[in-house]
């Protein structure tokens, strides 16, 4: 087993067939984060007489990505709030934008969830990448190597995760988040100031940056499952029937709306059907597996997961 993990594979590159990649215009996307203080890192880890670096604003991680950054620096950290709070429930949660250039030029961060802004769980990074030789500063990453690390995907994808991928209380369905912390990884391989992933493997990333817009490079962060308002209300509220099924079903209208629009995701938040419903009976041809509705009145938004057998 402990052979197996080492070795394992993780989705591709955004663009990829696999990836999990989401892009920022995806409508799975329900809010984004409303408030950011940042900690700056160093220029240069080894180097501190060189000072922070300093580029872009706390506000240019707020509100939707649009490749407006603040950069972090060596060690930096980020710690955003939402409009309301995350909550746990089927497939990922949240999504980190970063402004990488390319799929392989990537700049990492581990990523930590809080329920009251004291208290924070890390998430169980895996970084598979050899730490024999230092990435180089334009060096490049396979992003199959790593996991649960911000960043491994290029400029307009977020990168996506789970909350059930923690071990803690914060991994219960239902569970409310109230902060996430963004912590660049450094990248350097020497054991004095290097990062590590769950697996206690150094995380080696490109190294040395230094320039005011070194480490990591925070763009935003898209909520998917939010605590109140139609979340809560969709969780509620049974749509679809029955459920599971075996890709066909009927859809039953909310007491004064009708949907008349549908959006079907692949929990790895990949979308693969949006139409305009001409009848309440659907025949979805779908393949077994679990998704994610996205049903559209005039006025509301419904999401509900579906079972296919």
């Amino acid at each position: 087993m402990l052979f197996f993990q080492a070795q394992a594979q993780f989705p591709p590159p955004a663009g990829v067939e696999g990836t999990t990649a989401i892009h920022a215009d995806s409508s799975i996307f329900v809010a984004w984060a409303s408030q950011c203080i940042v900690e700056r890192g160093f220029v240069d880890i080894s180097q501190p007489e060189l000072g922070f670096v300093d580029f872009g604003e706390s506000g240019d991680a707020l509100n939707k990505a649009n490749n407006t950054i603040v950069s972090l620096g060596d060690g930096g950290m980020a710690i955003l709030e939402f409009p309301q709070a995350i909550i746990n429930s089927e497939g990922p949660d949240f999504a980190i934008f970063e402004n990488a250039f390319s799929n392989e030029f990537l700049e990492l961060a581990l990523v930590y969830v809080s329920s009251n802004g004291v208290d924070y769980e890390l998430f169980p990074a895996i970084s598979n990448t050899q730490i024999e030789t230092q990435i180089e500063g334009f060096g490049t990453i396979d992003a199959t190597k790593i996991h649960n690390l911000a960043g491994k995907y290029r400029m307009n994808y977020g990168t996506p995760f789970n909350l059930s991928d923690l071990s803690g209380e914060l991994s219960k369905q239902g569970s409310k988040i109230s902060h996430i912390k963004i912590v660049d990884v450094v990248g350097i391989i020497n054991e004095d100031y290097a990062h590590y992933d769950a697996q206690n493997n150094i995380i080696n990333d490109p190294w040395p940056t230094p320039f005011p817009s070194g480490g990591f490079d925070l763009d935003a962060v898209g909520v998917i499952h939010q605590a109140t308002g139609l979340m809560e209300e969709n969780i509620k509220t049974n749509l679809i029937f029955p459920n599971p099924n075996q890709g066909s079903f009927k859809i039953k209208n909310p007491p004064n709306e009708e949907i008349i629009y549908m959006e079907i995701f692949h929990l790895n938040a990949k979308k693969l059907k949006a139409f305009h419903l001409e009848s309440t009976t659907i025949h979805s041809h779908l393949p077994k597996g679990i998704y994610v509705l996205v049903l559209h009145s005039e006025k509301s938004v419904y999401r509900q997961k579906m079972i296919v057998l």
